[in-house]
């Protein structure tokens, strides 16, 4: 009998950088462009971007974007720039990007500027479990010692996800989960726009969260699957001085090691 090919989707990379980046107390530069180790934070990002040979990548930007452009555009000449001209949250961010996927047709896989030390193993193993468990989205979490201040994972008995359930809104049971959300994820490129195109600003910042699209993916019985990062260090993002300089160890003692 000859061999079947499993064909897999064509993949293109959302890449949220548009942030300002407060706690970074430097308001001059966009957030992402703060260094680690002589380059910015996205250079890691779009670096193990491009290592999955994405046929699309996408740079939301927005506060400072003009110094962000002009760094990445001779770096990296394949990647394309969305506005967000407002920052209503990451749902809001991820719609940008909407009309320039139009005629797209794969899987999105949506990461972080302000999270520069995934490494390529992980993140493949997040697109290739997506892809062969058939999932509509999934999800890459870690498990952390001290969970305080990130959304929990529930899972549901065969391991999919019921839901993520923010630390503000978790009952007692739930905060003991030590299994976290990381904001990292990959979406079946259709049901992402068609559900984010249903989520509303409830909440008291009034912006619009990606994560509500799993609620609605739940109420609409689609299956939602999780992987953990092996080295929960890799997730982490950096919002603050201290963890700038947390993360430059790490990535010292990965590359020493």
């Amino acid at each position: 009998m000859p061999i079947e090919l499993v064909r897999t989707p064509p993949l293109a990379v959302v890449i949220l950088a548009a942030g300002k980046g407060k706690r970074m107390n430097n308001p001059d530069i966009a957030k992402v462009m703060c260094e680690l180790n002589g380059k910015p934070m996205i250079e890691y990002v779009l670096s193990i971007a491009l290592k999955l040979q994405p046929k699309r990548v996408l740079l939301i930007v927005g506060w400072q974007k003009q110094s962000v452009i002009d760094y990445v555009a001779p770096l990296f000449p394949n990647v394309e720039f969305v506005e967000q001209r407002e920052q209503l949250g990451t749902g809001h961010a991820v719609l940008q990007s909407k009309e320039a996927l139009q005629n797209f047709d794969g899987d999105v896989l949506v990461l972080s500027g302000d999270v520069p030390l995934l490494t390529e193993q992980t993140v493949k193993a997040l697109v290739g479990f997506h892809q062969t468990s058939e999932a509509d989205a999934t999800i890459l979490t870690a498990e952390l010692d001290d969970p305080t201040g990130y959304g929990r994972i529930i899972r549901n008995k065969d391991e999919s996800v019921m839901k993520i359930v923010e630390q503000k809104d978790a009952a007692k049971k739930e905060l003991r989960i030590k299994e976290i959300n990381s904001g990292i994820y990959v979406f079946n490129k259709q049901k992402l726009f068609e559900t984010l195109a249903l989520i509303t600003p409830n909440n008291a910042q009034s912006e619009y969260y990606l994560t509500d699209v799993f609620e609605r993916f739940r109420n609409n019985q689609q299956h939602v699957a999780a992987v953990k990062a092996i080295d929960a260090r890799e997730i982490l993002g950096i919002n603050d001085p201290n963890q700038l300089e947390n993360a430059k160890q790490t990535l010292g003692a990965r590359l020493s090691a």
